[in-house]
């Protein structure tokens, strides 16, 4: 399944996830593949953000989300690198507040290439959510504090401004 950002400079990140129908989850894992760059035209500061959003709510009005910015993950800017993953939580949470309250705790660096197919993995139960990327026997990020309320909700892809992005192979696990 291909997406791009039709969003453009008015969307949000409730405007950039498409709910997958029928699916339900409340503690388990989800794989996928995925891949992400920018769209030609987007400006040189956006990253080419991909991810996947789990325990959404109707409408999308609530969800917690693991994504990854593959133009950081070779950057030769070290503290670019070390924002290749992130966690975000819709509504309260973006990653904007959580880098600026808590610098460090809401991502990680990962090895990513722009464009390539990554596999992407999230287990998650209760409060706790853990992102494994690539097949890694080890997290790449570990919440302890989802923000969201432990309920059960659907899952969703998610990208960010000026994304074109791919993604195949979804395996939900209760």
């Amino acid at each position: 399944m291909r997406l791009t950002d039709a969003a453009g400079d008015a969307g949000d990140d409730v405007s950039r996830i498409a709910i997958i129908k029928g699916s339900s989850i409340q503690d388990g894992s989800i794989e996928l593949n995925l891949t992400g760059d920018t769209s030609p035209n987007a400006p040189e500061n956006l990253r080419g953000f991909v991810g996947i959003a789990f325990r959404v709510g109707a409408g999308g009005s609530h969800f917690e989300c693991f994504y990854l910015r593959p133009k950081n993950g070779r950057s030769e800017d070290q503290l670019q690198r070390n924002h290749s993953a992130q966690y975000i939580s819709v509504p309260g949470f973006p990653w904007q507040g959580l880098r600026s309250e808590t610098p460090g705790k809401y991502e990680s660096y990962v090895d990513l290439v722009p464009g390539a197919w990554t596999h992407m993995k999230i287990t998650f139960a209760g409060t706790t959510a853990r992102l494994f990327v690539n097949g890694s026997d080890q997290p790449t990020l570990v919440v302890h504090d989802l923000k969201q309320p432990a309920n059960a909700g659907a899952i969703a892809i998610w990208i960010g401004p000026g994304t074109i992005a791919h993604f195949a192979g979804l395996k939900l696990s209760h």
